[in-house]
């Protein structure tokens, strides 16, 4: 069982950027696809980025494509969400999630994971 912990959100103004972090323990890290979702209020949550388990293969949600970059430190046990340019639609708790899944396509739906982390709020100001 992976133990998922995420870092670096805050509040940021329209057009900046914030790097989030999710720090795992327990398990294999190099075993699991990692995700990022995000959920607004009032809405359900949604897919970000997911990456495969030794970062070959990533994911993207239109959304934020071009925008944001997933990557991961399996030597660090570590999942990065680089969000650039960021807007107001933004604005949510982001996620960390994994999962032992291979097919990246599947990787897009929350159902698919196993485990979460306790999310951090990004602010995204006009």
């Amino acid at each position: 069982q992976v133990h998922l912990v995420e870092s670096g959100g805050g509040l940021v103004q329209d057009g900046g950027s914030l790097r989030l972090s999710c720090a795992a323990s327990g398990g294999t890290f190099n075993q699991y696809a990692l995700g990022w979702f995000r959920q607004a209020p009032g809405k359900e949550r949604e897919f970000v980025a997911a990456i495969s388990r030794i970062g070959a293969y990533t994911r993207y949600a239109d959304s934020v494509k071009g925008r944001f970059t997933i990557s991961r430190d399996n030597a660090k046990n570590s999942l990065y969400l680089q969000m650039d340019s960021l807007k107001t639609e933004d604005t949510a708790v982001y996620y960390c999630a994994a999962d032992e899944a291979l097919n990246m396509v599947l990787l897009m739906t929350s159902s698919e994971y196993k485990y979460w982390g306790q999310g951090t709020q990004v602010t995204v100001s006009s």
